[in-house]
């Protein structure tokens, strides 16, 4: 499914703003009719009048709002699945999600410049096939090998630095979980791509890095820090209560540890990246992977997508001449049963 107007999604706000006018209308309506007779009175003045009726108008009207609002948007649905030929590599992105990316020594924060440099990554790459993982003190999958670049994006932006309990940077846990999502029956070339500050690394990150190599991974690491480093901030509701403390009560000052990222790269015949540019650090990326010998491989994807406003407008406007039937007197076989004791 394709969505192709959102803004139109902005017409939604009229439904609040028609509901305030209508619970204002309604208590202004009520004080005026109070100034001439009580409610008992009310009932014997107007015996006819319907309290349930202007409710149901109003809710009328917001549900055809909603639906012409759809409308506008025009959602658009493929209508057939279709294999096409495609070219490019397989890349696993290996995103670091350990406390030390929530460091703010390069805005807005490392795991958050880790997640827009990634987005852009995605956002220029043309056929490729990509995966994704998060790591900290071990690796949990997120995403297997895909070209759904769109849920790629969406797993992405849900990483936070709660998806692992075990603290660490397991790096070399990381290159093992990416092995296996490379299929041994694609003859695509792959690719690992991690995105870390490198610190407090653990396990046997540079010889876990030179077996993948030996099984054809090009590890490409890309640096999110500063070398100066800054503190962990401990927040509350988005608002900073203190910093991260050790053992001893001193604040933890976290720093980009280049070595080893580049250590990785070496081990893994691939290159170390500066991230702190996002710009430069894709442009890199992108000479790097241009080097690389793409291979042709099939992909399913829906096509043919078709316009589906039509239903959503017909809808919308058979809950508008509906309102139209809608009176403020009460329905007479209605009025019998008493549904609403009125």
């Amino acid at each position: 499914m394709i969505l192709e107007e959102k803004i139109y999604f902005w017409l939604l706000l009229a439904i609040p703003v028609i509901v305030v006018l209508f619970l204002g209308l309604s208590f202004w309506r009520f004080r005026a009719q109070r100034k001439f007779a009580t409610v008992e009175m009310l009932k014997h003045l107007i015996p006819d009048r319907s309290w349930f009726k202007p409710i149901l108008k109003l809710v009328t009207i917001c549900v055809a709002i909603v639906f012409i609002v759809i409308a506008l948007v025009n959602p658009k649905a493929g209508t057939k699945l279709e294999t096409v030929d495609r070219e490019g590599v397989d890349i696993v992105f290996a995103v670091d999600i350990s406390k030390s990316m929530l460091a703010e020594d390069i805005a807005p924060n490392r795991l958050q410049k880790s997640q827009q440099l990634v987005t852009q990554i995605i956002n220029n790459l043309a056929s490729d096939r990509i995966g994704l993982i998060a790591y900290a003190g071990s690796a949990v999958p997120q995403l297997p090998i895909t070209t759904d670049y769109g849920s790629a994006k969406m797993f992405l932006q849900a990483l936070n630095t709660d998806l692992v309990s075990s603290q660490g940077t397991a790096i070399a846990e990381a290159i093992q979980l990416a092995e296996s999502y490379y299929s041994d029956d694609s003859q695509a070339s792959k690719v690992l791509v991690i995105i870390s500050d490198g610190e407090d690394h653990e396990g046997e990150a540079i010889s876990m890095a030179e077996d993948a190599a030996d099984e054809g991974v090009r590890i490409i690491t890309i640096g999110v820090g500063t070398e100066k480093g800054g503190t962990i901030p401990v927040k509350r509701n988005g608002i900073t209560q203190s910093f991260k403390k050790d053992n001893e009560g001193n604040t933890v000052i976290t720093k980009l540890n280049t070595e080893t990222l580049k250590e990785i790269a070496d081990a893994g015949n691939g290159v170390y990246i500066d991230g702190t540019i996002t710009a430069n650090a894709i442009e890199e990326l992108q000479d790097d992977l241009s080097g690389i010998d793409k291979v042709a491989f099939e992909s399913q994807q829906y096509a043919d997508f078709a316009s589906q406003f039509q239903w959503f407008l017909g809808i919308g406007l058979f809950f508008l001449v509906l309102e139209l039937f809608y009176t403020n007197r009460k329905t007479g076989w209605i009025k019998k049963l008493n549904l609403f004791n009125e």
